[in-house]
């Protein structure tokens, strides 16, 4: 059966999830979380896309990019994947693969859930039973995003931007989204990733028609629905 078109579009959010093979461990210490972040930062750069969250776990990453490009996403993912793993099995005398096939991706309602994806990838180390609290985990863009750390890597979205005008203001109030997560919120972004789909409203699922040319279907069930749905997940209200 024929893989389905990965939907990416110039100007829209997209959540990445890249995960080792057989769920293997692909980070192991500072040097290789370093140079999976320069490298990232190296490639992003290059095919243009912006970075607005990440976390680096043991065996897998989350990133949260805007392309400015239509292939930039899965132009970062290609080589950012293909020259970590060359870095690393070459300094630890490893062969073969490195990550799964196929990278996760969902694009991203920016006004609706740009915010609560960043929150989502940001706690995925406390979500882990990793650390207690999010600043705790060194491998992420919470300090840069709710302490004001200094990140060569991170590009603010507009969004973030508007929740206040000074950054003191918009480190505390982003620092307040963390207070609660709607357990619903988590089961919308895990399985727009899991089935690829969008993961927005229905104006966001209109603009979306218009850019890109699919048809926006809507939730189902998954027996029988296959073709007649589109690539696209509606979110719903109450979230």
């Amino acid at each position: 059966m024929a893989r389905r078109r990965r939907l990416q579009v110039n100007g829209y959010p997209m959540h990445v999830v890249q995960r080792g093979v057989n769920r293997a461990r692909c980070f192991d210490g500072a040097a290789s979380n370093c140079l999976y972040l320069h490298i990232l930062e190296e490639v992003a750069a290059l095919y243009r896309c912006e970075v607005h969250a990440y976390v680096l776990m043991s065996n897998h990453v989350h990133l949260l990019m805007t392309p400015r490009t239509d292939t930039g996403v899965s132009l970062v993912m290609k080589n950012l994947g293909q020259r970590y793993a060359q870095g690393f099995n070459r300094t630890r005398s490893r062969t073969g693969p490195m990550w799964e096939g196929r990278f996760h991706s969902s694009i991203v309602d920016s006004d609706a859930y740009l915010l609560r994806c960043q929150r989502y990838i940001e706690l995925n180390p406390v979500r882990a039973a990793m650390v207690e609290w999010p600043e705790q985990y060194p491998w992420s863009s919470y300090r840069a995003n709710a302490l004001g750390q200094e990140s060569a890597l991170i590009t603010p979205h507009p969004v973030y931007v508007a929740l206040a005008p000074n950054p003191a203001d918009r480190q505390r109030a982003y620092r307040r989204l963390f207070a609660s997560v709607p357990e619903e919120e988590l089961r919308l972004i895990r399985e727009s990733l899991g089935r690829g789909f969008p993961l927005g409203g229905a104006e966001f699922m209109e603009s979306l028609r218009v850019q890109a040319g699919f048809v926006a279907g809507h939730r189902g069930k998954r027996r029988g629905r296959r073709k007649a749905e589109g690539p696209f997940l509606h979110a719903g209200k109450g979230v």
